[in-house]
């Protein structure tokens, strides 16, 4: 964030310089519209209307990517409920039938780069007869 903020204010510091040095009278006619003006204001303009364009080109891409991520965490979420649920339903059943089931152990959500190079993954770990 404090990366955005120094960048736009050097933006907003080289716009005023180049106001400042760009103070020459235009004439600019688009369609039926004419405007007479510096050349720096002209060109500011046309930079804010270019940026009000992207962001509303973009904006609703970037709804929709946001509503897409809520919907998957919202679903994500719904699913390790589920998942918890079901463990205790299968410890009570084993209970239930008298066999002794170790506890769940935490599976870790992704391998890293070093077990996939040196070819550990959890089922080697849990085998040792694999060996």
């Amino acid at each position: 964030m404090q990366l955005l903020t120094i960048v736009a204010m050097l933006f907003g510091a080289t716009s005023v310089v180049f106001a400042l040095q760009n103070n020459v009278p235009v004439a600019v006619s688009f369609l039926l519209w004419h405007f007479d003006g510096s050349l720096a204001l002209v060109l500011l303009i046309a930079m804010a209307l270019g940026a009000l364009i992207v962001a509303l080109v973009s904006t609703p891409s970037t709804v929709r990517r946001q509503w897409t991520i809520n919907r998957q965490q919202k679903h994500i979420e719904e699913l390790e409920r589920n998942c918890g649920e079901q463990k205790d339903r299968l410890a009570a059943l084993a209970r239930a039938s008298g066999e002794v089931v170790p506890p769940p152990q935490e599976q870790p959500h992704f391998v890293g780069l070093k077990q996939l190079i040196a070819g550990e993954t959890d089922d080697n770990k849990r085998r040792p007869e694999m060996e």
